[in-house]
């Protein structure tokens, strides 16, 4: 089973950014399909980016442009750059994966603590 450590989150005015990290424990990490997901307060946890084992990535459109996914498999690690961030950006953000494909939410076994993103000024 994959562990999975989010990190980076934290509180910034509207138009900052912040790069979030997810390192995971598995082996073979370079074969994951990878994503990021965010749960804002009373809603439903929610897609953000994926990025294929190939590198192919894919966004929400509320993020396009603004959000770039990325992955250092060296690292076993996926990212989130996060750029001109916006008040309806604030969540609990949290990545998960599988191999060669990326799960409906309600799929995954476990999840990692997510870390929380603030955006207010």
């Amino acid at each position: 089973q994959v562990q999975l450590v989010e990190s980076g989150g934290g509180s910034v005015q509207p138009g900052g950014s912040l790069r979030l990290s997810c390192a995971t424990s598995g082996t073979m990490f370079s074969m994951y399909y990878m994503a990021w997901y965010r749960q804002a307060p009373g809603k439903q946890r929610e897609w953000v980016a994926t990025i294929t084992s190939s590198g192919r990535t894919n966004y929400v459109d509320s993020v396009k442009g603004r959000f770039t996914i990325s992955r250092d498999n060296a690292k076993n690690t996926v990212y989130l750059q996060m750029n001109s961030l916006k008040p309806e950006d604030t969540a609990v953000y949290y990545c998960n994966g599988q191999k060669f494909k990326i799960l409906p939410i309600g799929e995954y076994d476990s999840w990692g603590q997510g870390t929380q993103v603030t955006v207010s000024s």
